[in-house]
């Protein structure tokens, strides 16, 4: 998120001198993307970061396609997937292409282990769910319908408080707020569907001093790898700048409404390389005296369609439930089902509650997936 933050100790000016109390050096570490041109953070560390026991491959990373390659739109019943283990180790491959990968977890427990995503940046939607995520650059509170945009290469630790579902999209590229919701200066505009008061950066910084053993799981290269490192991660006393795990509650999205059907574009939240997400939240419908609230039947070329449906209600779709997730991909028209229009018409707001994902490339169905599907979908538009 393109703002300054800061918390704990640090030195007037960069790269001078800076010791603590008892004299010893606390050491710089630069992060940021880009190289030194991307949004960066400085953070001061009571030991070398750079100080690493062994490393470790602890297994490949494999995503299998589905086999079938008939071009059709698909209904996968997320929360009918096996619930329980880790936020990060026990997520289920569910879409993907070359820019962005789609997995879902139902945890039910918090991660004892620190995890880093080296390979990409991660935004997670938590439809369920609350905690508090811990981070070298300090603790971030967590509750149902947060995005969390965790920038890759920080390292971080879940500490979930109880059983959690969560939807979580791995981007290539860094995951952004939309380009035309900002000005020159990277501040969100007037126009923007939400601004900076309603973004939540970490608000607690908790300095561990404890050397040992401590292993960072890492993803990296399409694989997990064990980096031991020789001191406890979190040993951070002071940071400040532009690069840090960051959330955003999807109650906090105000939508924009007309006389006539807005397009999707107006419930954009955020960009990627190849994608966009938009929330469709709770609004009033438009106020035409002859408006068609639902969508309009659209090809949308160039373009593969996925919603992740928070609750069971949605305008245009019959037959999902909360935690289905719907694919439209590029080649087959889509939009409302039988009757859901002629309902619409009248009527004066929806309550549903959705996350839409557009990616610009063809996504694949990954195989743990097909448990979920419903095969009806397909023929679910026939009178």
């Amino acid at each position: 998120m393109p703002f300054y933050h800061r918390l704990g100790t640090i030195p007037r000016k960069r790269h001078v001198v800076f010791k603590g109390e008892g004299g010893a050096f606390h050491y710089e570490h630069l992060m940021g993307n880009k190289g030194f041109t991307g949004p960066a953070s400085l953070m001061y560390h009571l030991r070398r970061p750079t100080c690493l026991r062994e490393v470790r491959l602890r297994g490949p990373l494999v995503w299998e396609a589905d086999p079938d390659l008939r071009l059709r739109p698909r209904h996968l019943r997320l929360h009918r997937l096996p619930a329980g283990g880790s936020p990060t180790l026990d997520r289920r491959p569910i879409l993907f292409n070359r820019e962005v990968a789609v997995s879902f977890a139902q945890p039910d427990r918090p991660d004892e282990h620190f995890y880093r995503n080296a390979q990409g940046d991660e935004l997670i939607f938590i439809a369920e769910g609350g905690g508090r995520l811990e981070s070298t650059l300090g603790s971030l509170a967590l509750r149902a319908g947060d995005y969390v945009v965790i920038p890759r290469g920080i390292i971080h630790r879940f500490a979930l408080e109880g059983p959690a579902r969560l939807l979580i999209i791995e981007s290539a590229g860094a995951v952004e707020t939309p380009h035309r919701y900002r000005n020159e200066f990277g501040q969100l505009l007037e126009h923007s569907p939400f601004c900076e008061r309603d973004v939540r950066g970490p608000e607690r910084l908790d300095t561990v001093d404890e050397p040992g053993e401590f292993v960072v799981l890492t993803k990296q290269y399409n694989a997990l790898h064990e980096v031991v490192m020789a001191h406890h991660p979190f040993d951070v006393v002071g940071w400040d700048g532009y690069y840090f795990p960051w959330a955003f509650n999807i109650g906090d999205f105000e939508p924009i409404v007309g006389s006539l059907h807005q397009p999707p574009p107006v419930h954009q939240t955020f960009q990627g390389d190849g994608f966009v997400i938009c929330s469709f939240v709770s609004r009033l419908y438009d106020f035409h005296p002859a408006a068609i609230p639902a969508p309009y039947n659209h090809s949308n070329a160039m373009s593969d369609e996925v919603l992740y449906y928070a609750k069971s209600e949605f305008m245009s779709r019959k037959g999902i439930e909360y935690g289905s997730l719907t694919l439209h991909p590029d080649g087959i028209p889509h939009g409302p089902h039988p009757g859901t229009m002629e309902k619409s018409i009248g009527a004066q707001r929806t309550k549903e509650l959705a996350v839409m994902l557009d990616t610009f490339r063809p996504l694949r169905v990954a195989k743990p997936a097909l448990a979920v599907e419903d095969a009806d979908y397909l023929t679910s538009w026939l009178e």
